[in-house]
């Protein structure tokens, strides 16, 4: 039997995910991060993203929005600010809410307000790219 790792998502309000994975690949603040069993320990800040778990020749994925990532000892322990499935995201208000912030960035002035509109706007392309795939797809 093929060796797994343990994948362990977790959010201030709750435990996402808690189950074995045969890869998974996360977006860290340096790019794509892939993960394998018997991955010598590391950690990584992660970026607002996809977070692809790969099993059995299936993959699912998660809207993660930052946080941080740790392997050790065939463990992926991922400590995220936010994470969503795609089945828990209202896309229709993904888009509605990206078509509000694109105007306002065009008419902001305020650095501040533009910042803080930009991390919003990176959560909800995030929410629409994730909720675009079926809940579990094949591995090709």
């Amino acid at each position: 039997m093929a060796e797994k790792l343990r994948l362990r998502v977790t959010t201030p309000k709750n435990v996402k995910y808690d189950k074995d994975a045969d890869m998974v690949i996360m977006r860290c603040i340096t790019g794509d991060w892939g993960v394998l069993p018997k991955h010598e320990a590391s950690s990584a800040i992660l970026d607002y993203g996809v977070l692809r778990i790969i099993m059995g020749g299936e993959e699912r994925r998660m809207a993660v929005y930052g946080g941080i990532a740790q392997v050790k000892d065939n463990v992926v322990t991922i400590l995220a600010n936010d994470a969503q499935w795609p089945e828990d995201i209202d896309v229709s208000l993904a888009e509605a809410e990206r078509e509000k912030l694109q105007a306002h960035l065009q008419d902001s002035r305020d650095e501040l307000e533009i910042q803080k509109e930009q991390v919003q706007m990176r959560r909800t392309l995030v929410q629409i790219e994730v909720s675009a795939y079926p809940l579990i797809s094949k591995v090709q």
